[in-house]
């Protein structure tokens, strides 16, 4: 009898389920995947690949791994250089644009964050950077369009990119890369249900001091 029960024992503890992950932990992921990008360690597939198994997770084990072969101080040491601090949310706060069965709009001459939420159900968002500040040069936008529709729209010599996932409707980023190395990166990442989600360029728009204004930021 004894000789039975042990191997029942040993077999119990098997393999941990592991702690569930949170959406922060999520976004932590996410935002280490997309400033590798805008260096230039993953290429846009890799980034994609990667992202689609971040919001595919369940445990912060499943999370780790996509991150393993990338230098973790260095996703770090970019928003200590503009002067932002954390470690949860190392891009800084986030802005919020929601739009529930109404519409909500930023443009204009405005100074954009470093990372941008917006929420469309039954509703449209409307975000133009074609007359924005960038404080900084990596500027993440979280969209999510549930029967609505969030639309970006970005200057010409800037770089635009992104990853995300229509479900019975459409997930559409234009890609751009700037001839300026230090041009603003834009990223655009979420997925659209039954709806819509937009970013591309508005053609003839274009940042003119683009040199003097990053040199401000960037020292």
């Amino acid at each position: 009898m004894d000789l039975q029960k042990q191997p029942q024992q040993s077999a119990a503890p098997a393999q941990p389920v592991g702690i569930r992950a949170s959406d922060a932990d999520r976004d932590r992921i996410a935002d280490i995947l997309r400033e590798a990008m805008a260096e230039g360690r993953l290429t846009a597939d890799e980034h994609a690949e990667r992202v689609d198994a971040v919001y595919r997770a369940k445990t912060v084990g499943e999370l780790e791994p996509l991150i393993q072969d990338l230098p973790a101080p260095a996703g770090a040491a970019r928003p200590a250089a503009h002067g932002v601090q954390g470690h949860e949310s190392p891009t800084g706060p986030a802005d919020n644009l929601v739009a529930i069965f109404s519409s909500s709009t930023r443009k204009g001459r405005w100074r954009v964050g470093s990372r941008t939420n917006a929420f469309a159900l039954f509703g449209s968002v409307e975000i133009d950077l074609t007359e924005a500040l960038f404080g900084q040069r990596l500027t993440v936008i979280n969209a999510t369009s549930v029967f609505g529709s969030v639309e970006v729209k970005v200057p010409e010599n800037i770089s635009l990119r992104g990853s995300g996932t229509g479900v019975f409707g459409n997930f559409e980023v234009a890609t751009l890369e700037s001839a300026d190395p230090q041009a603003p990166v834009v990223v655009v990442n979420g997925y659209s249900v039954f709806g819509s989600v937009e970013a591309k360029p508005k053609r003839g728009k274009f940042i003119a001091d683009l040199q003097d204004r990053l040199r401000k930021y960037l020292g």
